[in-house]
């Protein structure tokens, strides 16, 4: 199967540094890889109202399909997420919280389409301790599980100010081989 990446920026700031970290991985990428980059902060979601027992049919909103269609698509799922609070961005999370809604309505095969395909993370950190980016981890780890997805791993940068995380050395090696490494079936520890 041909390989087709959807990209999804999740941070707040254009260009940032898990922006930069993402595309040079991508770079290492074959030419022919077909690549997707979407930015979540520009086709935004509302908050995810759970109406799943609801009398009334849950309201599509703006840009979900697009979003819907665009994952469906991918064979391999980034979630481009800067490291906030120790987990991933709002704009990521209220992503995956669409996950929800996708699993019932309106394609109740969305599980079985999202089964062997893979997610990956990208972040950036200002912070030199990775395990601080566990939860981070852990959340699009139990989400691929769930999902019976192949889990990537994430590509961890640090850096604060804008550009800095082109100067980390250890996040320069790993981006050049990030995307080739073969990533396993995940189920829950």
């Amino acid at each position: 199967m041909t390989r087709s990446f959807l990209f999804l920026l999740a941070g707040a700031r254009s260009d940032g540094n898990t922006e930069q970290l993402a595309r040079a991985a991508a770079e290492q990428l074959p030419s022919a890889t077909e690549q997707r980059w979407l930015d979540l902060t520009q086709l935004r979601l509302p908050d995810f109202v759970d109406a799943r027992h609801a009398d009334a049919p849950w309201p599509e909103q703006e840009n979900e399909e697009l979003l819907r269609q665009a994952t469906l698509a991918a064979t391999d799922v980034v979630i481009v997420s800067p490291l906030y609070w120790y987990s991933l961005s709002s704009y990521a999370k209220r992503y995956l919280d669409y996950w929800s809604k996708w699993l019932t309505t309106p394609d109740p095969g969305f599980k079985a389409k999202m089964a062997g395909r893979t997610l990956w993370g990208v972040t950036a950190m200002a912070h030199r301790e990775e395990v601080v980016a566990q939860p981070l981890v852990l959340s699009l780890h139990h989400s691929a599980a769930y999902m019976g997805m192949r889990f990537g791993g994430v590509l961890l940068g640090n850096g604060s100010r804008p550009g800095q995380v082109l100067d980390d050395e250890r996040a320069a090696v790993r981006a050049k081989t990030f995307f080739s490494r073969e990533a396993p079936l995940v189920r829950f520890p």
